[in-house]
């Protein structure tokens, strides 16, 4: 069954080359937001768990846009990941990964993305089970190098870099061979989603769907 679950992450990320991450505040700004990223063809993202709204803003989320997969972030422990599972989250990510969280995470069948930052826990991550990785922080293009020096050493795995990524940056991940998709919040920034500027936002969304790698 673990072999099945990890399919399904890695079908997830294969699914956009950016996904969003979101930081929602209000979840009356949710189903607009979500139907937003869809129309502009990104179709995954994810929402922090950082916020006492995050909760119902996936339930919102999942209620106007079903063909999306939406992922709740920022998994500490075991107590969130119930709440995510209990909001409708399709997939979760944390910024790291303990015995404890992968236990929960395993417990309950969700398609997950650990943080890591070093080979040591790249190798722990993948003796519980996950191949598809968060590299956590990626301090903008500063890990394409990071990533370089890992594609060989762990083949097996796939990396999503978060972390001060910007527009410019990512073609250079993309062009990887262990780097099919990122995260960044520049699809969905906070003055356009409080302005309730979804036109805007899914302009920004089509931008994000219709990268590819390219190599300087």
């Amino acid at each position: 069954m673990m072999q099945v679950e990890k399919q399904k992450m890695r079908e997830i990320l294969a699914c956009v080359p950016v996904m969003p991450v979101l930081t929602v505040h209000d979840a009356g700004v949710a189903a607009d937001l979500a139907r937003a990223l869809v129309e502009g063809g990104i179709s995954v993202f994810e929402v922090l768990m950082r916020t006492p709204a995050a909760a119902e803003a996936i339930r919102a989320m999942v209620r106007a846009a079903p063909e999306a997969r939406i992922g709740a972030g920022t998994l500490l422990r075991p107590d969130d990941v119930a709440r995510a599972v209990d909001a409708g989250a399709a997939f979760g990510v944390a910024p790291g990964l303990t015995e404890t969280l992968a236990r929960a995470v395993n417990a309950a069948g969700l398609p997950f993305l650990p943080g890591v930052s070093t080979a040591s826990e790249v190798i722990a991550a993948m003796e519980q089970g996950f191949f598809e990785q968060k590299l956590f922080p990626a301090h903008g293009g500063a890990g394409i190098t990071w990533l370089q020096s890992m594609a060989g050493v762990f083949p097996a795995v796939t990396f999503c870099p978060t972390g001060g990524i910007k527009v410019a940056d990512v073609p250079g991940y993309l062009a990887l061979p262990n780097c099919g998709t990122i995260g960044c919040s520049w699809v969905a920034p906070a003055d356009l989603v409080q302005a309730r500027d979804w036109p805007a936002i899914a302009g920004l969304a089509r931008q994000a769907a219709a990268m590819t790698g390219a190599r300087a």
